[in-house]
């Protein structure tokens, strides 16, 4: 039997302190589902350097939407043991580390079941080049693409073909239109690569493909890969990530942007959940 309530009490104070014996969830009862930390450079390319400025407001935004936390930084010493423990996946933004300590800290945490998310020109290798081919673990066993051979000019739109059934690519359309994107080509031929599983390829609709004024910036025909796994690490890579720019006349003004796509951004949610081992 429930006690006449005083004159001292009002209901208002009774319903108050009924509300105080009430657990109070805290932050650490909402944890993020996963870690991402993103690493960049910033400095090579306007394009790439546009890329990373957007890449960076726009995860931070999709960590929120879809409970993960996101870190980026431009300091490739991080690329350490103690500091990679805390993420469940690495993003290479717009470049690869350097330093061989850095590197070797990244092949063992990706041996030891670590996951990776690389943009554009993080694959990007050329000997003689400011970025040479000096690192075959990365270029030819981890990515297996080689060196970079090729790339279309100017940034243009391009429609891609679905080649693999893969939780990436699950509930996306079998062919999507990216956004304007420099297109690579590779020296490897993915397709002879058994450890390689190629997600998304250019569809043949899309030729010719770029404007040149080289010829050799025009693609015609061809197989090339634009998403691909290795079936031996936890990896995606995507060939987006250089958006167009004013060149021309000078302005650095930018024209096109990677994530106002919504089919792609599904395409690299998925990614990250899937790296992150998460549906």
């Amino acid at each position: 039997m429930i006690p006449a309530l005083s004159s001292k009490f009002s209901f208002k104070s009774v319903v108050l302190s009924t509300l105080l014996l009430i657990p109070i969830f805290t932050n650490a009862q909402h944890k993020s589902h996963f870690n991402v930390i993103a690493f960049y450079t910033g400095k090579n390319d306007q394009a790439h350097i546009s890329f990373v400025h957007e890449a960076n407001k726009w995860f931070a935004l999709a960590a929120k939407k879809n409970n993960f936390s996101y870190d980026s930084t431009n300091n490739w010493s991080n690329l350490n043991p103690e500091f990679l423990s805390k993420y469940q996946v690495v993003m290479f933004l717009d470049s690869r580390p350097e330093d061989a300590s850095q590197r070797k800290a990244f092949e063992n945490y990706m041996k030891k079941g670590g996951a990776w998310l690389g943009f554009h020109f993080a694959a990007f290798a050329l000997t003689p080049s400011a970025f040479q081919q000096d690192w075959d673990w990365y270029h030819n066993e981890f990515l297996g693409s080689g060196q970079y051979k090729g790339n279309t000019w100017r940034p243009t739109k391009a429609i891609l073909r679905a080649e693999a059934k893969h939780p990436v690519t699950a509930k996306l359309p079998a062919k999507f239109t990216a956004s304007p994107n420099e297109w690579y080509s590779w020296e490897n031929d993915l397709r002879k690569n058994p450890d390689i599983s190629v997600l998304y390829s250019i569809d043949s609709s899309s030729f010719p493909l770029g404007t040149g004024p080289k010829p050799h910036e025009i693609w015609h025909s061809g197989y090339y890969p634009v998403v691909w796994t290795n079936t031996r690490y936890r990896m995606i890579y995507v060939n987006m990530g250089h958006n167009d720019i004013d060149y021309e006349h000078g302005t650095n003004r930018e024209l096109s942007f990677t994530f106002e796509n919504e089919a792609q951004n599904k395409l690299i949610l998925n990614s990250l959940k899937w790296l992150a081992g998460k549906k």
